[in-house]
């Protein structure tokens, strides 16, 4: 039976990164799990794979609860962390999409629990009953957090994104244009009303607002890129959280990373992620995130 947890393992991580949005909590979570699995009756477990990530989202649900805090004391924005993913990823849409940066930050303002509804039947298709057996509320109730929480999703997810051939193109773009230091290009390719966040998390230099407008975000960019310290970063194409993204290097070190939301052409969102304590998913020796869902029920 242990080799059922491990045929798992990797999936549970997913499971756990999608309710957390952090690397090194869902990894406490899933070993969290193997301990509660080990300690368990499992003769009596009749869907194991079911009964797993039900168990993993009650442990991130807990989890979440008191991250929270944590949070709200966080210097400058608080953006997941990124992680390395599968270049396949893009095949399935809609689960790499569960894992976008972007939505990884909507459901950030998801209270914990309608996160959780929101995860178990958006992503993985459970019943609301079986929600509701897994979360310890109503059935009744379990349906009027689904309703909202995919109602808040649905008007605060990006809209008209940009397909992975035409997000990798930008990215690329954007990378020469950086490289090359030539404002006019950056400006060319970024929309009116273009936001950037960048977290630092007050370890290292990152702007500790969010950057609005073509100007700001570009001189911004172009500025930091200009500095003597950060003479010799790389900006590598990668997949990050699903999407065509930039890997920053620095000799063999991965420092950071930058994903992108575009419309029309043009960018419209970007999100660097560089505080240090949040890289260990774009780590060289990261596993690559998996996106196949349990079927409801199994």
């Amino acid at each position: 039976m242990n080799d059922v947890f491990e045929e798992h393992r990797r999936l549970l991580f997913g499971t756990a990164y999608r309710m957390l949005g952090s690397v090194a909590d869902a990894e406490d979570i899933v070993q969290d799990a193997w301990l509660k699995w080990h300690q368990t009756d499992r003769t009596a477990i009749e869907h194991p794979k079911a009964y797993l990530v039900r168990t993993v989202t009650n442990l991130s649900l807990n989890r979440l609860k008191s991250a929270q805090v944590v949070r709200e004391a966080y210097v400058g924005p608080w953006l997941p962390e990124p992680i390395l993913t599968s270049p396949d990823i893009a095949e399935e849409a809609e689960l790499a999409d569960t894992v976008s940066m972007a939505v990884l930050v909507v459901l950030e303002t998801l209270t914990p629990t309608e996160r959780a509804v929101f995860m178990l039947r958006e992503v993985f298709g459970y019943s609301h009953a079986e929600i509701a057996e897994a979360i310890g509320k109503s059935e009744a109730t379990v349906r009027q957090l689904a309703h909202r929480a995919r109602e808040h999703v649905q008007a605060r997810r990006p809209r008209f994104a940009a397909e992975a051939a035409e997000q990798r193109e930008i990215a690329d773009k954007f990378r020469e244009a950086c490289a090359g230091g030539d404002l006019n290009q950056v400006l060319a390719l970024l929309a009116p009303d273009v936001t950037s966040w960048s977290d630092g998390g007050g370890v290292v230099t990152a702007a500790r607002r969010p950057l609005h407008g073509p100007e700001s975000v570009a001189r911004w960019f172009l500025g930091v890129l200009a500095k003597p310290e950060v003479q010799g970063v790389q900006m590598l194409p990668a997949e990050i959280n699903g999407e065509p993204g930039l890997l920053l290097t620095m000799g063999e070190a991965n420092i950071g990373s930058i994903s992108f939301e575009s419309v029309d052409g043009q960018i419209t969102a970007i999100r660097v992620a560089i505080n240090p304590n949040k890289l260990s998913g774009i780590q060289p020796a990261r596993l690559t995130l998996p996106v196949e869902p349990p079927s409801a029920g199994e």
